[in-house]
């Protein structure tokens, strides 16, 4: 008698808030996302229709509150309510949606939202079988790949983004990556801000910066990578990723929020270059603990798509987000999804990063394989570009060195400098 081989069945896991038995409501998101309605079908019990049934695979009560955390929500008729918290697990066949990331959306992250059961609910985490990975291709580069371009072997990548923002043409941001570049920088990022618009467009702006990165990398033999923002229709992604290679690019931006996972997975099966997956619109999802997604669930859908760096917000950032949260996702973005997808990605900390939080994230999160984006910790050095980027060099040589950034900075003055400046302005 052989043993049968069990269904691959994806999970999503849940907080939620409900005045109604928190079992009922399980029940209520189980059906409503896979076979159920708001009225009892015969067709409800046919066996293939019960095969492809979400399953509630645990319930785990956590605690009361006396009032409801989000408005719209109902509550059971002629008693006093009281809104339970619980963590929920539910499970889906494959066979139901196959292996296919916008229809893992819409499963795990659709009608739920709009429940009147619920008066809270995010979406925790999610686990995908194999099956489903091996669909996709996920990260062509990571951590390894990145660093291998990049030539930074130990360190993180030292990072900055264009400033201003917008406002420079192709010409005028040539002139700041020639500076940057000068001054020794591994990674610079267009802003999210910046794509294709006619004040910059894009095909002059990648000319114009990749003629300096060029020339720099001929005579000190190392190419600064960098990010240019190609986030458009699926079209214009790949004309513009294409437009990159040719001139010599290592690196391309995109807002996945923006291009959706359809887009974002259509230009990784397209390119050839690490893919910088940018976050921007991330406050919609995380802000609200009574809704939307923890960054853990949410960066899976990315990974899997295949973004090779993942902005993760930072220490003490200019955001929301508080660094334990930052060094949750980061952690989330250095884990395997499975063990036989092993491929990490580069977490991106920016934000109102500077030195002066170098130490304590090497501290936290255990690792230095991150790019660390410095805006104005680098491009607003009292002392200049090139000692912005010595400071935050020096920092982190002395935070993986075991030496405190205080003992460093007394034998390098632009460190120093930065720990004046930047100390009394941020705090």
């Amino acid at each position: 008698m052989t043993t049968p081989v069990s269904e691959p069945r994806f999970t999503a896991r849940y907080w939620l808030e409900t005045a109604f038995p928190v079992e009922e409501t399980a029940a209520a998101m189980a059906g409503e996302q896979s076979t159920g309605t708001f009225l009892k079908l015969a067709s409800e019990a046919d066996p293939l229709v019960q095969q492809q049934a979400a399953r509630i695979e645990a319930v785990s009560v956590l605690d009361e509150v006396a009032t409801p955390s989000l408005p719209g929500a109902v509550a059971p008729k002629g008693i006093a309510p009281v809104w339970r918290r619980a963590e929920v697990t539910l499970s889906w066949p494959l066979d139901s949606i196959g292996p296919s990331l916008p229809n893992l959306l819409a499963t795990v992250a659709g009608n739920l939202f709009e429940l009147r059961e619920l008066s809270g609910l995010r979406l925790l985490d999610i686990t995908l079988p194999q099956q489903f990975l091996d669909r996709y291709p996920g990260p062509a580069f990571g951590v390894s790949g990145t660093r291998r371009l990049a030539g930074v072997e130990r360190l993180p990548l030292i990072g900055t983004i264009i400033k201003p923002s917008v406002g420079l043409d192709a010409a005028r941001t040539a002139e700041a990556v020639a500076k940057l570049v000068d001054a020794g920088i591994d990674f610079i990022k267009d802003d999210e801000l910046q794509s294709d618009g006619p004040a910059c467009p894009f095909e002059a702006r990648v000319d114009a910066v990749m003629r300096v990165i060029n020339d720099r990398a001929q005579r000190f033999g190392r190419k600064a990578m960098y990010a240019f923002n190609l986030t458009g229709e699926i079209d214009q992604m790949r004309r513009r990723h294409d437009i990159v290679v040719a001139a010599g690019g290592t690196c391309v931006m995109a807002s996945v929020n923006s291009v959706g996972l359809a887009g974002f997975s259509a230009l990784r099966t397209h390119a050839t270059l690490p893919i910088h997956a940018h976050r921007n619109g991330w406050g919609a999802f995380y802000r609200s603990p009574a809704l939307g997604f923890d960054y853990r669930a949410w960066s899976k859908l990315w990974r899997v798509a295949g973004a090779d760096h993942m902005h993760v917000n930072g220490l003490r950032n200019k955001f929301a987000e508080d660094g334990t949260s930052s060094i949750a996702s980061a952690r989330a973005c250095l884990t395997p999804l499975t063990e036989a997808t092993p491929a990490t990605v580069m977490p991106v900390f920016s934000s109102g990063q500077w030195a002066g939080q170098a130490g304590e994230t090497y501290e936290r999160l255990g690792s230095a394989d991150l790019i660390y984006a410095c805006g104005g910790g680098i491009v607003g050095h009292p002392d200049g570009v090139a000692a912005g980027v010595e400071s935050v060099r020096a920092a982190w040589e002395a935070a993986m060195d075991g030496e405190t950034v205080e003992a460093r900075s007394a034998r390098t003055p632009a460190l120093a400098t930065a720990l004046q400046f930047f100390g009394k302005v941020r705090g």
